[in-house]
């Protein structure tokens, strides 16, 4: 694939993203400034007023506002999940997902890093990898990443998903 190939995939890819995200209910403005398009970065939210929770209730609370969009929420609890439980590979996958979904990829490399002293080379482990390279642009490493989880868990969907997700990116943008 040629530098000038990738580079118009990483602009369709773009508009990908925007779109879905629009189409989910999250502002694309918020998004747009994150650091994954060259803005500011979005913060973590702070949870110090929540009062105290159990990993467990963390945990709930992490989910909850992931799949709301609420990526600085979803961060902050999934931190307390990681604090509380350290044992927990969900609290890093999480944490690492909502790192990236902030921009704040500094912060979801060190998560990924944890993770693989945590899990090893898990199928779940390169497939996270692989969307957060996906979302900062480097569509190479996220294939690689992808074709790894897929060698390792070759009937997952996720992988299926997202490894079709480059590849639409790629086709619409020959087309």
């Amino acid at each position: 694939m040629s530098v000038h190939s990738i580079g118009k995939m990483h602009f369709g890819l773009v508009l990908m993203v925007l779109a879905a995200l629009s189409m989910s209910g999250c502002t694309t403005a918020n998004f747009a400034s994150s650091s994954a398009f060259g803005g500011k970065r979005l913060e973590v939210a702070d949870i110090s007023d929540k009062g105290s929770y159990t990993a467990a209730g963390a945990l709930t609370e992490a989910r909850s506002h992931f799949r709301n969009n609420n990526f600085g929420y979803s961060a902050a609890f999934y931190k307390r999940v990681v604090e509380l439980s350290p044992k927990d590979p969900e609290g890093y996958v999480g944490l690492g997902a909502s790192y990236d979904m902030l921009g704040r990829f500094d912060l979801s490399d060190r998560v990924y890093k944890a993770m693989y002293k945590l899990t090893g080379a898990t199928a779940q482990y390169y497939n996270n990898l692989g969307y957060s390279q996906m979302l900062r642009g480097n569509l190479s490493a996220a294939y690689t990443n992808f074709k790894k989880a897929e060698k390792i868990e070759p009937d997952s969907i996720i992988v299926a998903n997202n490894l079709q997700l480059l590849a639409d990116a790629a086709s619409s943008i020959s087309a």
